[in-house]
């Protein structure tokens, strides 16, 4: 099974990460290899909107969306965390994602969905934010829903936790940390 990771958190060994690697570490631990993407590392363009793909579902900027775009055509499972920055996921992870609208046009106007493989497509999404409030989450959570349907991953599971802001306060929680990683087991039954 090959399961493709996203961080988008800039911040290094921040809260993001610590969750990503215990979900990485798990699905680690059961014997499948992990592609990791963190775009605040990566050259990447944003989105022009040039419409070059609308007729090939192919992107015509090229950097390093390759990469991606070929791995998430292979994968079977994918985990996107993301800080909650402004009620939204995080720049680098956004601008990732506006980058799959060719992932769009070949699903929704070329009718060529990627197929679900043998394992099926499944996904897992974390987020972490310093409010109190459950609307950043909401907004989010939307816009990670959108890019698990356009990548065709009908399903997702969700893993979120605020006032969470100071670098290492995740370790503080009760159960992130183990709930991250049960949930990385669980993504790969």
């Amino acid at each position: 099974m090959k399961v493709v990771a996203f961080l988008g958190s800039p911040r290094i060994e921040g809260n993001t990460e610590l969750l990503l690697k215990e979900t990485i570490r798990a699905v680690e631990e059961d014997g499948h290899s992990v592609i990791l993407f963190r775009p605040s590392e990566m050259n990447l363009s944003p989105c022009l909107n040039c419409g070059g793909c609308d007729e090939t579902g192919q992107c015509i900027v090229e950097d390093d969306m390759t990469e991606v775009y070929k791995a998430i055509r292979e994968g079977d499972r994918f985990v996107l965390a993301s800080p909650i920055f402004f009620f939204g996921l995080s720049a680098q992870i956004k601008a990732l994602i506006d980058r799959c609208q060719s992932f769009w046009c070949e699903k929704y106007l070329l009718k060529r969905p990627i197929a679900p493989g043998p394992y099926g497509r499944k996904g897992l999404l974390l987020l972490v934010g310093g409010m109190k409030r459950q609307v950043g989450f909401d907004c989010g959570g939307a816009t990670a829903k959108a890019f698990f349907r356009t990548i065709s991953v009908p399903e997702h599971e969700t893993l979120y936790y605020k006032e969470i802001d100071a670098r290492g306060a995740i370790k503080e929680h009760p159960t992130a940390l183990m709930d991250a990683y049960q949930a990385g087991k669980k993504l790969v039954e």
